[in-house]
Protein backbone atom coordinates (compact mmCIF):
# COMPACT_ATOMS: atom_id res chain seq x y z
CA UNK A 1 0.00 0.00 0.00
CA UNK A 2 2.80 2.22 0.94
CA UNK A 3 4.48 1.93 -2.70
CA UNK A 4 1.25 2.93 -4.04
CA UNK A 5 1.23 6.14 -2.06
CA UNK A 6 4.82 6.89 -2.86
CA UNK A 7 4.40 6.30 -6.89
CA UNK A 8 2.90 9.69 -7.92
CA UNK A 9 5.70 11.19 -5.94
CA UNK A 10 8.64 9.01 -7.29
CA UNK A 11 7.03 9.27 -11.11
CA UNK A 12 7.52 13.68 -10.66
CA UNK A 13 11.14 13.24 -9.24
CA UNK A 14 11.85 11.16 -12.37
CA UNK A 15 10.28 13.51 -14.64
CA UNK A 16 11.55 16.93 -12.72
CA UNK A 17 15.23 15.14 -13.31
CA UNK A 18 14.52 13.90 -16.77
CA UNK A 19 13.44 17.95 -17.41
CA UNK A 20 16.82 19.09 -14.99
CA UNK A 21 18.91 16.71 -17.27
CA UNK A 22 17.72 18.37 -20.67
CA UNK A 23 18.24 22.09 -19.37
CA UNK A 24 21.88 20.76 -18.07
CA UNK A 25 22.11 19.24 -21.56
CA UNK A 26 21.44 22.36 -23.59
CA UNK A 27 22.82 24.33 -21.44
CA UNK A 28 25.90 22.83 -22.14
CA UNK A 29 25.95 24.31 -25.72
CA UNK A 30 26.52 27.83 -24.14
CA UNK A 31 29.24 30.21 -23.54
CA UNK A 32 28.38 29.99 -19.76
CA UNK A 33 26.77 26.74 -18.82
CA UNK A 34 26.49 26.82 -15.23
CA UNK A 35 24.93 30.76 -15.22
CA UNK A 36 22.86 28.92 -18.02
CA UNK A 37 21.77 26.17 -15.66
CA UNK A 38 21.67 28.06 -12.57
CA UNK A 39 19.12 30.93 -14.49
CA UNK A 40 16.89 27.92 -15.80
CA UNK A 41 16.75 25.12 -13.36
CA UNK A 42 13.47 26.40 -11.81
CA UNK A 43 11.80 26.12 -14.84
CA UNK A 44 12.55 22.25 -16.05
CA UNK A 45 8.69 21.21 -14.59
CA UNK A 46 7.22 23.66 -17.13
CA UNK A 47 10.12 22.89 -19.63
CA UNK A 48 10.21 19.39 -19.65
CA UNK A 49 11.70 18.93 -22.89
CA UNK A 50 10.77 21.33 -25.28
CA UNK A 51 13.66 23.12 -26.53
CA UNK A 52 11.72 25.65 -27.98
CA UNK A 53 10.22 26.83 -24.70
CA UNK A 54 13.45 26.74 -22.95
CA UNK A 55 14.80 29.09 -25.55
CA UNK A 56 11.54 30.89 -24.84
CA UNK A 57 12.31 31.03 -21.04
CA UNK A 58 16.08 31.40 -21.33
CA UNK A 59 15.09 34.88 -23.43
CA UNK A 60 12.25 36.21 -21.11
CA UNK A 61 15.24 35.81 -18.44
CA UNK A 62 17.41 37.44 -20.17
CA UNK A 63 14.50 39.93 -20.68
CA UNK A 64 14.02 40.32 -17.24
CA UNK A 65 17.25 40.83 -16.27
CA UNK A 66 17.70 43.62 -18.99
CA UNK A 67 15.28 45.50 -17.86
CA UNK A 68 16.70 45.51 -13.94
CA UNK A 69 19.88 46.56 -14.95
CA UNK A 70 17.88 49.48 -17.23
CA UNK A 71 16.70 50.38 -14.06
CA UNK A 72 20.07 50.50 -11.98
CA UNK A 73 21.11 52.33 -14.50
CA UNK A 74 18.60 54.70 -15.16
CA UNK A 75 19.05 55.75 -11.25
CA UNK A 76 23.03 55.76 -11.94
CA UNK A 77 22.28 58.47 -14.48
CA UNK A 78 19.77 60.44 -12.05
CA UNK A 79 22.45 60.62 -9.70
CA UNK A 80 25.42 61.57 -11.92
CA UNK A 81 23.99 64.50 -13.46
CA UNK A 82 24.63 65.97 -9.89
CA UNK A 83 28.27 65.07 -10.62
CA UNK A 84 31.57 66.39 -11.73
CA UNK A 85 32.52 64.12 -13.80
CA UNK A 86 31.18 64.34 -16.76
CA UNK A 87 32.78 61.55 -18.94
CA UNK A 88 31.41 59.02 -16.32
CA UNK A 89 27.28 61.37 -16.78
CA UNK A 90 28.03 61.01 -20.62
CA UNK A 91 29.01 56.91 -20.58
CA UNK A 92 25.43 56.76 -18.36
CA UNK A 93 23.41 58.03 -20.23
CA UNK A 94 24.64 56.18 -23.18
CA UNK A 95 24.56 52.74 -21.39
CA UNK A 96 21.01 54.05 -20.55
CA UNK A 97 20.02 54.48 -24.18
CA UNK A 98 21.41 51.29 -25.58
CA UNK A 99 19.84 49.27 -22.79
CA UNK A 100 16.47 50.69 -23.47
CA UNK A 101 17.37 49.30 -27.05
CA UNK A 102 18.20 46.27 -25.86
CA UNK A 103 15.33 45.84 -23.64
CA UNK A 104 13.28 46.41 -27.02
CA UNK A 105 15.16 44.01 -29.01
CA UNK A 106 14.75 40.99 -26.17
CA UNK A 107 11.18 42.08 -25.59
CA UNK A 108 9.92 42.09 -29.44
CA UNK A 109 12.24 38.36 -29.50
CA UNK A 110 9.98 37.02 -26.63
CA UNK A 111 7.27 38.57 -28.52
CA UNK A 112 8.24 36.54 -31.67
CA UNK A 113 8.78 33.10 -29.49
CA UNK A 114 5.44 33.48 -28.01
CA UNK A 115 4.03 33.75 -31.46
CA UNK A 116 5.82 31.03 -33.73
CA UNK A 117 3.08 30.15 -36.76
CA UNK A 118 2.76 29.18 -39.59
CA UNK A 119 4.77 26.76 -42.33
CA UNK A 120 8.72 26.04 -42.16
CA UNK A 121 9.53 28.74 -44.23
CA UNK A 122 7.54 31.06 -41.97
CA UNK A 123 9.44 29.85 -38.50
CA UNK A 124 12.71 29.97 -40.28
CA UNK A 125 11.67 33.86 -41.01
CA UNK A 126 10.55 34.14 -37.57
CA UNK A 127 13.24 32.58 -36.01
CA UNK A 128 15.50 34.45 -37.76
CA UNK A 129 14.38 37.67 -36.36
CA UNK A 130 14.59 35.97 -32.84
CA UNK A 131 18.33 35.79 -33.78
CA UNK A 132 18.84 39.31 -35.42
CA UNK A 133 17.22 40.66 -32.37
CA UNK A 134 19.32 39.46 -29.38
CA UNK A 135 22.70 39.56 -31.37
CA UNK A 136 21.75 42.93 -31.73
CA UNK A 137 20.81 43.55 -28.37
CA UNK A 138 24.11 41.34 -27.08
CA UNK A 139 25.92 44.46 -29.21
CA UNK A 140 24.02 47.04 -27.22
CA UNK A 141 25.12 46.00 -23.95
CA UNK A 142 28.58 45.48 -25.23
CA UNK A 143 28.06 49.32 -26.19
CA UNK A 144 27.43 50.02 -22.83
CA UNK A 145 30.97 48.37 -21.69
CA UNK A 146 32.74 49.78 -24.47
CA UNK A 147 31.77 53.53 -23.41
CA UNK A 148 32.74 52.84 -19.94
CA UNK A 149 36.09 52.24 -21.08
CA UNK A 150 37.03 56.58 -20.74
CA UNK A 151 35.93 56.62 -17.22
CA UNK A 152 38.27 56.71 -14.39
CA UNK A 153 38.39 53.55 -12.33
CA UNK A 154 35.48 53.78 -9.45
CA UNK A 155 32.90 52.27 -7.88
CA UNK A 156 30.43 53.24 -10.54
CA UNK A 157 32.37 51.67 -13.14
CA UNK A 158 33.01 48.58 -11.47
CA UNK A 159 29.54 48.17 -10.29
CA UNK A 160 28.34 48.79 -13.77
CA UNK A 161 30.89 46.96 -15.65
CA UNK A 162 29.99 43.71 -12.93
CA UNK A 163 26.70 43.65 -13.49
CA UNK A 164 26.64 44.17 -17.17
CA UNK A 165 28.44 41.37 -17.79
CA UNK A 166 26.26 39.23 -16.50
CA UNK A 167 22.98 40.51 -18.74
CA UNK A 168 25.21 39.88 -21.52
CA UNK A 169 25.88 36.18 -20.36
CA UNK A 170 22.58 35.66 -19.76
CA UNK A 171 21.48 37.14 -23.51
CA UNK A 172 24.54 35.69 -24.92
CA UNK A 173 22.97 32.25 -23.68
CA UNK A 174 19.57 32.53 -24.24
CA UNK A 175 20.64 33.56 -28.35
CA UNK A 176 22.79 30.00 -28.03
CA UNK A 177 19.53 28.46 -27.18
CA UNK A 178 17.99 29.73 -29.64
CA UNK A 179 19.98 28.46 -32.19
CA UNK A 180 20.02 25.11 -30.49
CA UNK A 181 16.14 25.72 -31.34
CA UNK A 182 16.54 26.44 -34.63
CA UNK A 183 19.40 23.61 -35.71
CA UNK A 184 16.49 21.08 -33.92
CA UNK A 185 13.50 22.54 -36.22
CA UNK A 186 15.37 22.79 -39.44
Amino acid sequence: MRFLLLAPILVTALASASASDFIRTNCDTTLYPELCYHSLAGYANAVQSDPGLLARVAVGVSLSRAKRMGLYVANLTRQADYSADHRATSALHDCFSVLGDAVDQIRGSLQQMRSLTGTAQDLRFQLSNVQTWMSAALTNEDTCVDGLDDVADGPIKAHVSARILKVKELTSNALALVNVFVSKLI
